[in-house]
């Protein structure tokens, strides 16, 4: 049931109206890698991105973006076999860098809007900088909601019959 809910706000975010690279999704896959079985960690994000896109419309950098995902997906996993405060916010930092390098990396690669050369990639990082801040910003807030809501839940519901369900 978490993991419907968890695709269900990461769809819904990305279609509505949002600041440019604001939204869950670096978040969720980190929090699924974490909580969620592995089967349902690498699905969900794919779903999400999938049932999105279909309406948002696909894109040359697809492989990159679906692909970083799942490699944050991958570092859920990590932070889930040493889960304190500080793996986590690292975890989550670690995410949107690497998100913001291979995407933007795959921008620079596939969609002719740089040349190809060391000064069309660097041009194409710099242009991206204000992506960056609003991932770094997001991943920062929506981990904040999703880790801290989940353990304080969890916390809430250790004694008493909900236990079972967490």
């Amino acid at each position: 049931m978490l993991a419907f809910w968890l695709l269900v706000i990461g769809v819904v975010s990305r279609l509505v109206v949002h600041a440019w690279n604001f939204t869950p999704v670096i978040a969720l896959a980190l929090f699924g890698g974490v909580y969620l079985k592995k089967k349902q960690a690498l699905i969900l994000p794919l779903a999400l991105l999938a049932v999105s896109d279909i309406i948002l419309g696909f894109h040359e950098t697809m492989f990159f973006t679906w692909g970083t995902i799942l490699l944050i997906v991958g570092i859920g996993f990590w932070v889930r076999k040493n889960k304190n405060l500080t793996t986590v916010v690292a975890g989550g930092l670690a995410s949107a860098v690497l998100f913001f390098i291979t995407t933007n990396f795959g921008v620079w690669l596939v969609s002719g809007m740089y040349p190809m050369t060391w000064a069309g990639l660097t041009e194409c990082f710099v242009l991206a900088m204000p992506f960056f801040r609003n991932e770094l910003l997001s991943t920062f807030i929506y981990g904040v909601v999703l880790f801290g809501g989940y353990e304080a839940v969890a916390a809430w519901a250790k004694n008493t019959r909900l236990s079972h369900v967490l």
